[in-house]
């Protein structure tokens, strides 16, 4: 009795680490991606899809959209030819040619459909919300300027993402974006010289150290008082 016992409880310890496993999120390789005039495409046009297809254009990335209905924002963006808007359901065909597919519906078969039709063709997915379903996923972002700071939790909890997100935001204030216009300047012209590399890379680091920061805000803030 004792060694079925034992035998129970191995068993069940092994099944519990094969779930633990398989529970644990994917491993990401975080990179910030070119998506300049690559082809993107969006199923769905409500208010959830509103906002990845923003941020497709804001990246520069050339949009077409598939969705029978659209939100007037999306309606504004297709009659100023900003995006390409197919209104009828979604075909396999529509993913043809495209770098990457974000899918936000309320049908999780279409879900489902475009996942495996997107992984049988390459093409990068993102169903939105479905974890499982994605190959990639949207960060919280600060941004300010060109910095940006982004978090990920690996679709865990962006609950804690976007609190995170808030606290970095105070942490790192617009003047952020000022700040690193001028180290850009600064670098172009160190890299116009011809410094030796070893100088050139002691002063960028100089420049973009705690104390040139503080220097740059006294600056910034008596250029403020002065106007």
């Amino acid at each position: 009795m004792t060694g079925q016992i034992y035998f129970g409880l191995d068993v069940y310890a092994s099944a519990g680490s094969a779930l633990s496993e398989s529970m644990k999120p994917a491993k990401l390789f975080p990179m910030f991606l070119k998506l300049s005039a690559r082809p993107c495409l969006v199923v769905g046009a409500g208010t959830i899809a509103e906002s990845k297809i923003g941020s497709l254009l804001e990246a520069g990335g050339r949009v077409r959209v598939v969705a029978p209905e659209g939100t007037p924002q999306v309606r504004s963006w297709a009659y100023s030819n900003a995006i390409e808007w197919q209104q009828r359901p979604f075909q396999p065909d529509d993913l043809e040619g495209m770098f990457l597919v974000v899918a936000a519906t309320s049908s999780t078969e279409l879900h489902e459909r475009i996942f495996d039709q997107a992984t049988q063709r390459g093409v990068l997915c993102n169903i939105v919300d479905v974890p499982p379903l994605c190959d990639f996923y949207y960060p919280s972002v600060v941004q300010r300027g060109a910095l940006q700071i982004a978090v990920s939790t690996a679709g865990q909890s962006p609950a804690l993402a976007q609190r995170l997100r808030k606290q970095l935001e105070d942490q790192f204030g617009p003047e952020y974006e000022e700040w690193l216009a001028q180290l850009g300047e600064a670098r172009a012209k160190l890299f116009s010289t011809n410094m030796n590399p070893e100088e050139r890379k002691r002063l960028l680091h100089e420049d973009a150290g705690e104390e040139a920061f503080e220097a740059f805000l006294r600056n910034r803030r008596h250029s403020n008082r002065s106007e």
